[in-house]
């Protein structure tokens, strides 16, 4: 279940700690419990500062197989609201070692503005969020969630492994990966950022903060660069600045943004194959060589202008700061389908991700609608776990690489539809149960049943709070001109968000830098 080298690890990040922690098992009988503790007490082995005595048990925990993480603060043991249910092994590993460590006093990760925010939330927030131990997006939501338990003491968050809780899985019709409920409601669902999690709370809940204190009013001084996006442009933005020594602020909701969610890169010049995982990471580690001010799990609500021709930041934290010129590259995210029962279906059978979701259709009918690069991965990526794939293309013909399309065309349940307009998604008793869609050839309408639905249509640029402020085309992406500056003065963007053609790692990365020698030309001619 553990091996070594992860209970090696453990011993080593525990010297981080300053305080010990104590995992407490929930009572009761179930067929995984004896795994569940001989998975603790292998951690708890590993340092002093980590106990579990499974005879020690707490009856308000959710099932025999959960269990709390919980804090010993001035020689009293504290609950931290941190409860997983399940073994978090797979990529929730992550998730309980951070636990351990936050839990035991170790820094925590979200940006300092985002702590002052979370403190100042006055309702009880009561979170359950269910996850595969497969899925590579559930890790943030847990983490960003336990950290905001560990920041106030009126929100708890327990992990819920949707394996091992198939009834709660069914009850709740959850067919997608994370599943967010909170205080017993659904809340959001499939990926999703602190950021968007912060803004949805203060959409749902108007009167959710107190008022700020005078800490809370810190602001950070003029920059003379902010890069608002951490993707490949926004990072060879933020690094090519930095080596100019100007004053520099990232503002991100994640490192990486699309790029950590894109399995194998095969196409990055002089690296013949990487990850998103990878590449987000030395991301980070290229941007800690310099004196960036990051600031992450946050979002841009508004700029504006100043007296003096400058900028101003408006921060979802409350922050403001001014900037003397900005660098857009906000990327873009996963475009919809728009059709009648895709919103209604989200987590119920229509999904984003075949990584993540794919396991929840094993052994069932599926379609992919999207025949270029992303779509005919997807497709790949569930000929091993689903019964039976469609391709729906709206073009007459495939848009993917032509090695892609071969290596479908291998396998014995893809089939692939071109000329294929999607009209509808339907469901029954809640959960999908058919796609329609419209033969372009012959305007005959053709239904397919099936459980799910995988959207791989492309991209849409990130542009909504820039919008009316500077120029953008009819796809809603920003104009720029040969040198990434916009219709603004002081303003440039590249990368994913801009008018620049071919969507590529290796092209935002050359505007990014490119957008940073722009600006730094204009700071130096002001």
């Amino acid at each position: 279940m553990i091996d070594q080298n992860l209970l090696d690890a453990v011993k080593t990040y525990s010297e981080n700690m300053t305080r010990p922690i104590s995992f407490v098992l929930g009572s009761g009988e179930h067929s995984k419990r004896a795994e569940l503790i001989d998975f603790l007490t292998k951690i708890a082995g590993t340092t002093d500062k980590i106990n579990f005595d499974s005879t020690v048990t707490d009856d308000s925990l959710p099932s025999p197989i959960s269990f709390a993480v919980r804090s010993h603060i001035d020689g009293a043991l504290t609950d931290t609201g941190i409860v997983f249910s399940g073994i978090p092994g797979g990529h929730e590993f992550t998730s309980l070692i951070l636990a351990i460590l936050q839990a035991g006093g170790h820094t925590l990760k979200l940006d300092e503005g985002v702590q002052k925010l979370v403190k100042r939330f006055n309702k009880p927030l009561q979170f359950q969020t269910y996850v595969s131990l497969s899925c590579h997006s559930c890790p943030d939501v847990v983490q960003a969630l336990n950290q905001f338990a560990l920041l106030n003491d009126g929100i708890s968050n327990e992990m819920i492994d949707g394996a091992l809780f198939q009834e709660q899985v069914d009850a709740n019709n959850i067919q997608g990966v994370p599943a967010v409920f909170l205080n017993g409601k659904p809340f959001a669902n499939g990926k999703i950022d602190t950021a968007k999690l912060i803004e949805k709370l203060q959409e749902q809940y108007p009167d959710l903060l107190d008022e700020a204190s005078d800490d809370d009013a810190e602001q950070l001084e003029q920059q003379d660069v902010t890069i608002i996006g951490a993707g490949p442009a926004g990072v060879a933005a933020a690094i090519y600045t930095a080596r100019k020594g100007l004053k520099v602020t990232m503002v991100a909701d994640r490192i990486g943004g699309q790029v950590k969610d894109t399995q194998d890169i095969e196409n990055l010049i002089s690296v013949p194959l990487t990850n998103g995982t990878d590449l987000s990471t030395n991301f980070v580690k290229h941007l800690g060589e310099y004196n960036i001010t990051l600031k992450e799990h946050v979002s841009v609500k508004e700029i504006g202008e100043t007296k003096d021709e400058n900028y101003s930041i408006h921060l979802n934290t409350g922050e403001i700061f001014n900037t003397r010129s900005i660098i857009l590259a906000t990327g873009a995210q996963w475009r919809k389908l728009g059709v009648p029962g895709e919103d209604e279906n989200v987590g119920k059978g229509v999904a984003y991700c075949a990584h993540c979701d794919g396991p929840f259709f094993k052994g069932k009918e599926v379609a992919v609608v999207g025949g270029g690069n992303s779509g005919i991965e997807a497709a790949l990526d569930l000929a091993g776990i689903v019964k039976h794939i469609t391709v729906l293309e709206f073009a007459d013909g495939l848009k993917a690489d032509q090695v892609l399309i071969n290596k479908a065309k291998e396998k014995t349940n893809i089939d692939i539809v071109t000329s294929a307009a999607t009209k509808e998604i339907k469901a029954t008793d809640g959960k999908v149960s058919s796609i329609v869609y419209e033969d372009r050839n012959t305007s005959e309408t053709k239904e397919i049943e099936l459980a799910g639905v995988f959207v791989q249509i492309g991209l849409v640029p990130n542009t909504g709070f820039v919008k009316g402020f500077v120029d953008l085309n009819r796809f809603g992406e920003i104009e720029i001109d040969e040198r990434c500056r916009t219709d603004r003065r002081g303003i440039f963007a590249c990368g994913d968000v801009t008018t620049v053609p071919f969507k590529q790692i290796n092209i935002a990365m050359g505007e990014g830098s490119k957008a940073a020698l722009s600006a730094f030309e204009y700071l130096v001619m002001q």
